[in-house]
Order: structure tokens, then sequence, then C-alpha cells
């Protein structure tokens, strides 16, 4: 079984670990309303998405 020889250091995880740091969602601009929205998703203000009016969920979803 394949066992480190060494303890790996504080300073040696934590530089692998920089990489996970949480970034700002990226934003778009709505076509339609032109308001900032999330890219992929359907827009908060005009409930637009792709140029297609997109309906809520009368119910909530399992």
């Amino acid at each position: 079984m394949a066992v480190p020889k060494r303890k790996t250091s504080k300073a040696r995880r934590d530089k692998r670990r920089a990489q996970h740091g949480i970034q700002a969602p990226r934003l778009q601009v709505c076509p339609n309303c032109r308001q900032p929205k999330r890219a992929h998703h359907v827009c908060p203000n005009c409930k637009t998405y792709r140029g297609r009016d997109v309906e809520p969920l009368g119910l909530q979803a399992p």
C-alpha cells in the first residue's frame, strides 16, 4: 500500500489549495431588458431566456 514518506508541510498543502478561492459570478447583459444576469440563467428582471418568455413554476420541483 502506498504511504507518503514525509508529512506534507502546511505551506505545500496551502499552496495547492490556493486555487480553491471563491470568485465573483460572471455577469452578462440581458439582451431584452439590458439588466445584468448570470450566463445560461433566466433573467431575474424580465423572466426571459434566449429570447423566449419563461413562466415560473407554479409549485416547487421535487
